[in-house]
């Protein structure tokens, strides 16, 4: 199993559900407003007057298979906004309860 964790413009968080949906992957924990910046390009996400564009984010735990397929839907929609910001991790999960 993998934990996918995904950060992302708040533009972008109901593209990113969307995917999930379609994938059928229905559990996640998100926070709907988090700040950052890219480690490479592209302008900061940080509430504030100068930077007043905040991102999201959730993790998801899948198998093996369903997040590999989750995360080449997000790596298509990153591409198809390469302006908006975002991010996607994976972990390995070890033990769940």
């Amino acid at each position: 199993m993998k934990a996918v964790f995904v950060s992302c413009n708040q533009s972008m968080f109901e593209d990113v559900l969307n995917i999930m949906d379609d994938l059928g992957l229905r559990g996640y924990t998100g926070w709907e407003e988090l700040m950052g910046r890219g480690s490479k390009d592209g302008e900061p996400h940080l509430g504030d007057h100068a930077w007043p564009t905040m991102n999201s984010a959730l993790i998801s735990v899948a198998d093996d298979a369903l997040a590999e397929k989750f995360l080449l839907k997000l790596k298509a929609l990153d591409e198809e906004n390469p302006k908006q910001g975002l991010r996607a991790f994976a972990w390995d999960v070890t033990a769940t309860i």
